[in-house]
């Protein structure tokens, strides 16, 4: 069986896939990324796991992988193939496609930001099928954003095309690491709502998901905590879409496991906003934490797609031969 060895990196653990030629995951495993031993023990871990998922297939299905995709967090030169730099794992300009591909013994990869890689999953396979314009915007420890447009996702003029958490929603408000004040991300992100509702309810280990759990409940303090990150989320996106028009914006991450409890109050508040503006739909992920790993996948199809049409002009990427 065709395959393809697909890695997403995060911060604190990996996910790695073999994924066939129809963006089936027909095999996953996870282990932590190691952070804590440094960056070049990080890069070796990456290595090893990539070739761990060399083997198995290799004894699984009895044929090589026919190439790999690699999606990780911070600045990537995707066109070069470097990890340019990811201040949570601690490396700076690791030319990591020239190494994979030396450790998987010259086998083709490519390499993704974590964000749009997961975007460019759920764009085809997941929440976005059949949008031609989306917008998908993860609810994590930060928020970030990738954009979908047909079959593609847009990294922009130099790499950084999608963050939307740095969109400035409150001038003048909470200080943020990018250097600006009242970014997106210091009030609607998962650690947003985390650290003001452990203010709010006074037990410092609280977080989103016990927020969450008392809004449900009808808490007035959760559901005033809930309701500024309802509304600075909203105001962050009408400005995103009265820039790109999107048919969709897909809301993922760790806030979005609220399901309605943060779905209905938004939608409910996007609406209010909008003006000449068509409503798009608001809709959940529909990948969970497996898109990353998806589109690792879809990136190293996309490689071999490519690859393929280069040598044969009348291949199409719609080839069953050469794409997913």
């Amino acid at each position: 069986m065709r395959h393809v060895i697909a890695l997403d990196v995060g911060g604190t653990g990996m996910k790695a896939a073999l994924v066939g030629a129809d963006g089936t995951l027909l095999y996953e495993a996870r282990r932590a990324t190691g952070r804590k031993r440094g960056a070049e023990a990080v890069v070796e871990s990456i290595l090893g796991f990539a070739a761990e998922l060399r083997d198995y297939g290799l004894q699984r299905y009895g044929t090589a992988a026919s190439a790999a995709g690699v999606a990780v967090p911070g600045i990537v030169d995707a066109d070069r193939g470097i990890a340019v730099y990811a201040a949570n794992l601690g490396w700076r300009d690791v030319p990591l496609r020239a190494l994979l591909s030396e450790r998987l013994g010259g086998l083709p990869v490519a390499l993704g930001h974590d964000v749009r890689t997961g975007g460019l999953a759920e764009g085809r396979i997941g929440a976005g099928n059949g949008a031609d314009r989306f917008l998908f915007v993860p609810l994590g420890t930060g928020i970030a954003g990738a954009i979908g447009i047909g079959d593609r996702i847009e990294a922009g003029a130099h790499g950084y095309a999608g963050e939307i958490g740095h969109i400035v929603v409150r001038p003048g408000g909470e200080p943020c690491g990018c250097g600006q004040r009242g970014c997106l991300e210091r009030y609607a992100s998962a650690s947003a709502v985390s650290a003001a509702w452990a203010t709010a309810s006074g037990d410092p280990d609280a977080d989103a998901a016990d927020c969450a759990k008392a809004v449900e409940s009808g808490d007035p303090a959760a559901v005033r905590v809930w309701q500024t990150a309802v509304d600075a989320l909203a105001d962050g996106l009408v400005t995103a879409l009265t820039l790109l028009d999107p048919r969709t914006l897909i809301i993922g991450g760790g806030l979005a496991e609220a399901g309605e409890t943060l779905f209905a109050p938004l939608r409910t508040a996007v609406e209010e906003r909008v003006t000449f503006q068509k409503l798009p739909a608001v809709v959940p992920a529909a990948l969970g934490d497996t898109a990353g790993c998806l589109g690792a996948g879809l990136l190293a199809w996309d490689l071999l797609a490519a690859d393929n049409s280069t040598e044969n002009p009348h291949a199409t990427p719609h080839d069953p031969e050469v794409s997913a």
